[in-house]
């Protein structure tokens, strides 16, 4: 359990620069070989009981402490492997008009993932591959049920960020990348779409994917999307929010944040971007 900025989790578009109470327990529902978080996610790790009321309190009190703290994170590990939980803390800080955010990697059914759904109010949704054979042979899951996770969560209104982490010759070639930004921009060209730097973990023992490669994949998703960034490259421009028209900075995160909206609007070309940054949006 930590205070983590929003940016962490990654999300981009939503409240730049506010701080999240985040959550996360042991467990995980695929076995990705890559893991960056294995140690919770695949062994066990001590933890301690805490209630959703109890969570939600705890949020509540953090937020009085610091009016840029909006509410609870479930991530670290899984969250859906604690489903129950999630849904019932979430509920909890929603009474308390507390904001929820849930970092998965998308693999639930549709009937569960929509009672969810009504409690949260942004998702980053972890799309390992656009292939079925990777998720098959390397995560032990399916492509489909992420994808349609994805889909319902746009369709019920979650502000929906997505996240690939890139792997050197295991799902970087450029058919698959175009194939994902084609497939995100035919429900919404402004999903913002983070693109990851893989380093060895875990059971993975491969070099870093090379700083070219993502560079790549940044040209070719934004060849469909309007913002695309990357992630454990360094160099605060790649975490930038480009104007889709105009390619100005609109939004500056590193190393101060700074944020050149006007009414929502591009202050160069009047562009909307769809980035929520006042908390009474």
């Amino acid at each position: 359990m930590a205070v983590d900025p929003i940016e962490k989790k990654p999300l981009y578009h939503f409240y730049p620069g506010t701080t999240i109470l985040s959550a996360g327990t042991v467990g995980c529902n695929l076995s990705c070989g890559f893991c960056q978080n294995w140690q919770i996610s695949q062994a066990e790790a001590d933890t301690r009981y805490i209630s959703p009321s109890a969570m939600a309190e705890l949020a509540l009190e953090q937020k009085r402490k610091n009016a840029r703290m909006i509410g609870i994170a479930y991530t670290y590990s899984e969250p859906l492997m604690w489903y129950e939980w999630v849904l019932d803390a979430s509920r909890e800080a929603k009474e308390r008009g507390l904001f929820n955010v849930l970092v998965t990697n998308g693999y639930i059914r549709p009937g569960p993932l929509s009672d969810l759904a009504q409690e949260i109010d942004a998702a980053n949704v972890d799309l390992k591959a656009f292939s079925d054979e990777f998720y098959r042979r390397t995560c032990g899951g399916r492509l489909g049920p992420v994808m349609d996770t994805i889909g319902l969560l746009v369709e019920k209104g979650v502000h929906v960020e997505v996240t690939t982490l890139l792997i050197a010759g295991e799902n970087d070639e450029e058919e698959e990348i175009a194939g994902i930004a084609r497939w995100l921009s035919e429900l919404d060209p402004a999903i913002p779409y983070h693109i990851s730097r893989y380093f060895p973990n875990y059971k993975y023992t491969k070099a870093p994917t090379p700083t070219e490669t993502l560079l790549k994949a940044y040209d070719i998703a934004r060849e469909h999307l309007s913002y695309v960034y990357l992630g454990n490259i360094g160099g605060g421009q790649w975490s930038d929010t480009l104007c889709p028209r105009c390619n100005h900075t609109v939004v500056a995160r590193y190393p101060v944040l700074s944020i050149r909206l006007e009414k929502g609007k591009c202050p160069d070309c009047g562009e909307h971007i769809p980035i929520k940054h006042r908390l009474e949006e």
